[in-house]
C-alpha cells in the first residue's frame, strides 16, 4: 500500500517497523512529494498512526503558511496584489491573454534597482485584474529573434550588427516592445513610470507635449495596424545613431501621418481615428527639464488628480539622485504611497549599510 507525504520540513523522522528495525524517512523541501510502503498496523497502532498524522498536517500547515509568508515579504506584492492561479501559466499563455502590462529591462541587471520595482509594484497594485510582465537580463539573441518572428522588424534585426550600433540598448527596447503590443496587446510602460491610477484608454499614445509623443507609454489591442505602420516605419527610416529615431519621433511622425496635431489648450485629450493622443498632465506634468524636481522637497506636494502615471525621467538621471529614507521628497512619499513594499525593503537595507561591521566593532 502507499502513501504520500507532503514533506514539511528538512529533518529526518524516524518509525520502527514491527520487527524492531528502523526506517529513516528523509524529509526535502517543502514542495516535494515522497512515497513509500506503510506496514500494517494494530488497531491500537493505527489510532497512534491517525494521531500523528493529524499533528503532522497541522505542522505542514503553520509550515507551508510560514514560507508562503516570507516568500511573500521576498517578493514585493505579488503575494497580496495577484490573486493566485490555480494553475501556473506559461509567459506565452499569460502574453496571450491581451491585457498584460509589460516592461522591459533591456540591460544586464540582475536586480532591478529601486524605481524599476517601484515601476512594476505599482502597476500591479493599479491593475490587479491584470499580469504584470518584467522582461529581465536583457534580451538574448534567440529570445529577440523569437519576438521579431512575422514582423518587419526580422529583417532589420537579421541584418543590424549590435556591436556597431552606439544607442543599442535603446534602440532594441524600441523595437522590442512595438513587436511585443502589436502580437499581444497591452500596455508598455517604461521601468520609471509610477502608476497612480487605471488607464481607461483601449488604444492611445501619451503627449509628452503638444504634437510630439512619447513611447515610454502606450497601448493598444493586439494586431493593430498603426503599430505594425510603426514598425514599418522603424526599418525604413532607420538611424541608430540618432537616438529617440526609432522611439519618440517614431511615435510622433507615424501619428502626424494620420492626425492633425493642434497644441492642447488645458487638459483635454486629443482623438484621432480611434486612437486617444493623451495630454502631457495623464503622464509628464513635470516635464524632463524639470525631472530633479521629483527628488525636491515640496512645501506642498501636487495632487497630480489629472494623471494616470508619472514618468521619473531616469534617462536624464546621470547623477543617480535616490530616494533617500527620511529625506520627504516628492519621490520618497510616491513610493510611500504606490509601492510601499518597495518603500520598506529600501529602509531595511538602508538600516543594514548604517549596522556597524563585525571590524568596526573589535
Amino acid at each position: 500500500m502507499l502513501q504520500t507525504i507532503w514533506v514539511s520540513s528538512s529533518r529526518s523522522w524516524d518509525s520502527r517497523k514491527p520487527d524492531g528495525q528502523q526506517t529513516s524517512w528523509k524529509c526535502g523541501f517543502v514542495r516535494t512529494i515522497i512515497q513509500h510502503t506503510c506496514p500494517r498496523h494494530n488497531p491500537r497502532g493505527q489510532r497512534k498512526a491517525r494521531m500523528l498524522k493529524k499533528i503532522h498536517i497541522c505542522l505542514c500547515f503553520f509550515f507551508v503558511s510560514g514560507i508562503l509568508y516570507e516568500i511573500s515579504l521576498l517578493s514585493g506584492c505579488f503575494f497580496s496584489c495577484m490573486p493566485m492561479p490555480k494553475h501556473f501559466l506559461t509567459p506565452e499563455q499569460v502574453l496571450n491573454l491581451g491585457k498584460s502590462i509589460i516592461f522591459l529591462e533591456t540591460t544586464e541587471r540582475l536586480e532591478p534597482p529601486p524605481l524599476v520595482s517601484c515601476s512594476v509594484e505599482s502597476a500591479a497594485r493599479i491593475y490587479q485584474d491584470r499580469p504584470v510582465i518584467l522582461f529581465m537580463k536583457g534580451l538574448t539573441n534567440d529570445t529577440m529573434e523569437t519576438i521579431f518572428q512575422e514582423t518587419p522588424l526580422l529583417q532589420w534585426y537579421n541584418e543590424v550588427d549590435p556591436e556597431e550600433e552606439k544607442n543599442w540598448v535603446h534602440v532594441s527596447s524600441d523595437a522590442s516592445r512595438l513587436a511585443l503590443i502589436w502580437k499581444y496587446g497591452g500596455i508598455y510602460m517604461d521601468t520609471d513610470v509610477i502608476s497612480i491610477r487605471p488607464i481607461p484608454e483601449g488604444s492611445f499614445l501619451a503627449a509628452q507635449k503638444s504634437r510630439f509623443s512619447s513611447n515610454g507609454i502606450f497601448g493598444f489591442p493586439a494586431r493593430h495596424k498603426f503599430i505594425w505602420d510603426c514598425m514599418e516605419n522603424f526599418v525604413l527610416k532607420y538611424n541608430g545613431n540618432i537616438w529617440g529615431n526609432q522611439g519618440p519621433f517614431l511615435m510622433t511622425r507615424m501619428l502626424k501621418t494620420i492626425c492633425n496635431l493642434t497644441d492642447f489648450e488645458g487638459i483635454e485629450d486629443h482623438s484621432c481615428q480611434n486612437i486617444s493622443f493623451l495630454n502631457p498632465q495623464r503622464f509628464y506634468p513635470i516635464p524632463y527639464p524639470a525631472w530633479g524636481r521629483y527628488y525636491d522637497v515640496w512645501d506642498k506636494n501636487p495632487d497630480f488628480n489629472h494623471s494616470y502615471a508619472l514618468h521619473l525621467w531616469n534617462f536624464m538621471n546621470r547623477n543617480r539622485k535616490a530616494v533617500v529614507a527620511g529625506s520627504n521628497s516628492l519621490a520618497e512619499k510616491l513610493y510611500k504611497t504606490y509601492c510601499p513594499t518597495t518603500y520598506e525593503d529600501l529602509i531595511k537595507n538602508a538600516e543594514l549599510r548604517d549596522l556597524p561591521s563585525y571590524e568596526d566593532s573589535v
